[in-house]
């Protein structure tokens, strides 16, 4: 689940019951885990990813960083471990868990998308999100079934998660680090790619919109948005080429070619890897 050396069991140190584990095919940026503690739970770990946690009714202990909450959870509750972040809990009682791993730096896409740049996700030891309860609970239900809805429809739900987060669950920094990306540049960044997506697209040219070098550049945009420039690139190309492929009026070569890939081929390796189906499922 995106941490290093975790520390995650039961009351009688036993590993706990996994009893659902899963990300569809496609590059969602989420993954998710339903556990089963008997007997009481023991968690510690410094996280990556940025955890979403979900647990029956339970009277717990939680910490993050120098801060320690001990309350009574009550169904549903939910406990947010931004990445980086030192996290543990304690229970001596039985607990179900639903825990979501969000990669970063596809919230921090999201949150760019959103015009919140300097968005971070707020630690929470305790709270409460029903929309975001019944979301961690779709995905469950639809890794425990094999997704039987389709991949597709799990990294919709799973964008929706993230997304979420942005909207309810992140705040603006109090000042910008030095040199940082800035809403006005983003702007004129992706005005210039949504211009020229049918043409080749230097990471030299979106840097002189920028008024940086190329390397600079490069390190501040993938901090800010949370994917190389390149990346941003083929995720704008692959936003258009979406578009057309449900509109229904370009051949998938056209598309292809309006979009700038390389041909039809090319186009459909982005869109399995990223989505995790076909073109012609992405198009029904």
């Amino acid at each position: 689940m995106g941490t290093s050396e975790p520390y995650l069991v039961q009351e009688d140190g036993a590993l706990p019951t996994v009893l659902v584990h899963g990300g569809a095919p496609g590059e969602s940026g989420v993954s998710v885990v339903s556990l089963r503690f008997q007997g009481g739970l023991h968690f510690r770990a410094t996280v990556q990813q940025h955890l979403v946690w979900f647990q029956s009714p339970v009277r717990i202990e939680c910490r993050m960083a120098d801060q320690t909450l001990r309350h009574e959870a009550p169904a549903g509750s939910l406990a947010i471990c931004p990445a980086g972040i030192d996290c543990a809990a304690d229970a001596k009682e039985s607990v179900d868990a639903i825990i979501v791993a969000v990669d970063p730096g596809h919230l921090a896409l999201a949150a760019a998308e959103d015009s919140a740049l300097e968005a971070h996700l707020i630690e929470r030891m305790s709270g409460y999100d029903q929309a975001l309860l019944d979301l961690a609970r779709t995905l469950v239900s639809e890794s425990a079934d094999d997704y039987r809805n389709g991949p597709l429809f799990w990294n919709e739900v799973a964008s929706d998660f993230i997304d979420s987060l942005v909207t309810r669950h992140t705040s603006g920094l109090a000042y910008r680090a030095r040199g940082a990306l800035g809403k006005e540049i983003l702007d004129r960044v992706n005005d210039y790619v949504v211009a020229h997506l049918d043409e080749p697209i230097e990471v030299a040219a979106l840097a002189r919109i920028a008024g940086r070098s190329p390397f600079h550049f490069t390190r501040v945009f993938t901090r800010s948005v949370g994917m190389t420039p390149h990346r941003y690139v083929v995720h704008l190309r692959l936003q258009r080429a979406i578009e057309l492929l449900r509109d229904r009026r370009s051949s998938l070569a056209e598309i292809a070619a309006r979009t700038g890939f390389a041909d039809q081929s090319h186009l459909s390796r982005w869109v399995r890897r990223v989505h995790g189906v076909s073109l012609r499922q992405m198009a029904a």
